[in-house]
């Protein structure tokens, strides 16, 4: 079998800390009722506002069947409004609603404090250059980086 040296990859590295910030994320968000995929989704709402069912699932990376039962759930709590597209009657979009607001603020919060815990030890301009190098990263992978509205 051909060997691979894990330490020299990046994409190791990449995939490896994701996954570890995500359980992170998971657990400090679950003190507060919000599931992962929940903050997921108004995190998206967030950067880019209005967004497609599809789109947001694309975003997400998540089957489409999937992300219907996340937004059912978010619905009947207020955060979230289905609406149709005027443009495309069998399109639906999700927006931010003011009821999620509380929940936003816990995620605002968790997330600070989960960026804190992994830039600890780390100057304002290591940070800044990993951002960097990740979005480089991103662009040299033809990926679009996202950017707040």
């Amino acid at each position: 079998m051909a060997q691979y040296d894990f330490q020299a990859s990046i994409g190791y590295w990449i995939t490896v800390t994701s996954f570890g910030y995500q359980r992170v994320l998971e657990a400090e968000l679950a003190e507060f009722g919000i599931t992962f995929r929940q903050f997921q989704v108004l995190g998206w709402l967030k950067l880019a506002g209005t967004l497609s069912q599809v789109e947001l699932a694309e975003r997400m990376a998540i089957e489409p069947p999937t992300l219907v039962r996340i937004l059912d759930r978010m619905e009947s709590a207020g955060w979230i409004l289905r609406g149709g597209d005027p443009s495309d009657r069998r399109r639906k979009l999700i927006s931010v609603q003011p009821e999620a607001e509380p929940a936003w603020s816990q995620v605002v919060r968790v997330l600070k404090r989960v960026r804190n815990r992994a830039t600890r030890d780390m100057s304002p301009d290591e940070v800044d250059l990993l951002q960097n190098l990740l979005q480089r990263v991103q662009v040299n992978l033809g990926m679009d980086v996202p950017v707040a509205v």
